[in-house]
C-alpha cells in the first residue's frame, strides 16, 4: 500500500486542492492507497476538511514539524511513505517516477518543485537554484520526500531535536541506508510564505540561518518564518500533468 501522509496546521484554505490531488494520483496508480492527514492541533476546519476528502485523521499536539510527520508515518498503514506538504499539489508523472525508482531499488528521494503562482524574481532565482543544489547534492524538498518502511524505520524517521530543515537531515539518514535519488519530475508548491513576508524579511531570515547553522534550526526561537501562521490562504491552481 502506498501511504501519502500530510503534516496540517490550520490548514483549510489549501489542504482541499492538496487531497483532491492525492485521490487522484492515488487511483490512478491501480494499487491500494490511503491519504493520513497528521492534524496538529488546528482550530480551523482542517479536521473536517480531511475527513471530507476522504482522508484519515490523526490528531495531535506537537506544533512541530518532525513531529506531526512522525506521528502520520506511525499511523499509516504503507509499505511506502510519501510525505506531502498541505500545500503542495502532486501529479501522477511524480509518484509514478517515485514508485519507480523504490521498486528499482532506491530506499527513498525527493523531487523538483515549482511555485504555484508569481513571486518576487530573487524568489524564483532562489528556488531555481535551490532545486539545482538539492539535486546535485541528493536532498529532497520538504514539501515533497518518499521512502520505504523499512529504510524510514531504520533511520528512526524525522529527527525531532530539529524545528525545520527535517527532510534535508533524513536525506542524509536515507543516504546512509541505500540509494537515495531526487526526481527529474516535479510537484507545485506554494509559495504564500514568499507572497506573504517581504525580500528584506526573508533575506534576514536565510542570513540568520546561514550564520547560526544547525544550532538555529534546533529551537522555535528565530523560526517564524515557517510557525507564525503569517500567510497568503489564496486557492491553488489544477493540478496538470506535465508534459
Amino acid at each position: 500500500m502506498i501511504s501519502f501522509i500530510v503534516p496540517a496546521y490550520n490548514e483549510a484554505g489549501l489542504l482541499g486542492a492538496t487531497l483532491e490531488a492525492l485521490h487522484a494520483t492515488g487511483l490512478a496508480q491501480g494499487e491500494p492507497y490511503e491519504v493520513v492527514v497528521a492534524d496538529d492541533a488546528s482550530t480551523d476546519g482542517t479536521a473536517m476538511l480531511a475527513q471530507q476528502h476522504g482522508a484519515r485523521v490523526v490528531t495531535v499536539s506537537h506544533r512541530q514539524i518532525a513531529a506531526t510527520r512522525n506521528s502520520g508515518a506511525q499511523a499509516a498503514l504503507g509499505d511506502v511513505l510519501i510525505f506531502v506538504d498541505a500545500d503542495t499539489l502532486v501529479n501522477g508523472a511524480v509518484v509514478r517516477a517515485a514508485l519507480h525508482a523504490l521498486r528499482d531499488g532506491a530506499v527513498g528521494g525527493g523531487a523538483g518543485v515549482r511555485f504555484d503562482g508569481k513571486v518576487p524574481w530573487p524568489a524564483e532565482a532562489f528556488l531555481w537554484l535551490l532545486v539545482r543544489v538539492f539535486r546535485a547534492t541528493g536532498l529532497a524538498a520538504g514539501c515533497f520526500v518518499f521512502c520505504t518502511r523499512s529504510a524510514f524505520s531504520a533511520t528512526g524517521g524525522f529527527d525531532e531535536t530539529y524545528f525545520g530543515a527535517e527532510e534535508l537531515v533524513l536525506s542524509q539518514a536515507l543516504k546512509r541506508h541505500g540509494r537515495f535519488v531526487v526526481l527529474r519530475e516535479s510537484v507545485t508548491t506554494s509559495a504564500r510564505k514568499l507572497r506573504t513576508h517581504s525580500l528584506a524579511e526573508t533575506t534576514m531570515m536565510l542570513a540568520r540561518l546561514a550564520l547560526r547553522g544547525r544550532k538555529a534550526i534546533r529551537q522555535r526561537e528565530g523560526m517564524e518564518f515557517w510557525y507564525d501562521g503569517r500567510r497568503d490562504e489564496s486557492p491553488q491552481p489544477a493540478c496538470k500533468e506535465p508534459r
